[in-house]
């Protein structure tokens, strides 16, 4: 949890879409509002129609899917960008992969890093097969961008944290050949345990 971009406990945070299919824009909305719930973050997601003067705006249109950390969507003020984007969940995607892109995303909406990045990290990377496979199709990423994205953790006096969760929806997927030893983590698709009292204690 990055502490300058949390939101406050109570906080509604409206959201809006820019383009995207009617019903996955239902879907999206509905996997959200997991994370908003008495048990979880204590925080409100007033999803609006037939306007983009909102906090969150979301499109389909480019290609990824990334979101703006936490707060930091109010420092985008034109109303015609998108703070989030999904750009490969379309209505022939799975509810599966609906669920795990959409709170991944919203967890950053939240405040949340990449588990990976976690300042309490103690991955053993091996550097040159992560190098060698991010480095090629799809993600196509140079070295120093590779760096910055996998190997470069968040210092621990600008954030919240837990241990590192192997199971966090915040955690990228981590294959065996990407460390040395062993550790790796799958392709996580709903909130760990973890994830839920972690949120909750950040916004109780």
């Amino acid at each position: 949890m990055v502490k300058a971009s949390k939101w406050n406990a109570g906080d509604v945070i409206t959201v809006s879409f820019l383009d995207g299919d009617p019903n996955v824009q239902s879907k999206v909305q509905k996997v959200a509002q997991t994370w908003a719930s008495p048990q979880l973050a204590r925080l409100t997601f007033d999803f609006r129609k037939n306007t983009t003067n909102t906090m969150v705006r979301i499109s389909f249109k480019s290609s990824g899917s990334w979101s703006v950390i936490g707060t930091t969507c109010k420092q985008i003020t034109n109303q015609t960008e998108p703070t989030m984007n999904y750009g490969w969940l379309t209505p022939l995607s799975t509810d599966d992969e609906i669920q795990r892109v959409v709170l991944h995303e919203f967890g950053h909406a939240l405040g949340l890093i990449h588990e990976h990045q976690n300042p309490g990290s103690k991955i053993n990377w091996n550097k040159q097969n992560v190098y060698r496979d991010l480095s090629q199709p799809p993600n196509s990423w140079s070295k120093a961008v590779i760096d910055h994205n996998m190997f470069e953790p968040y210092a621990k006096a600008e954030t919240n944290f837990t241990a590192v969760d192997a199971s966090s929806i915040m955690m990228y997927p981590i294959p065996k050949t990407w460390t040395t030893d062993g550790f790796s983590a799958g392709l996580n698709g709903s909130l760990s345990s973890t994830d839920k009292k972690f949120i909750h204690d950040q916004y109780k």
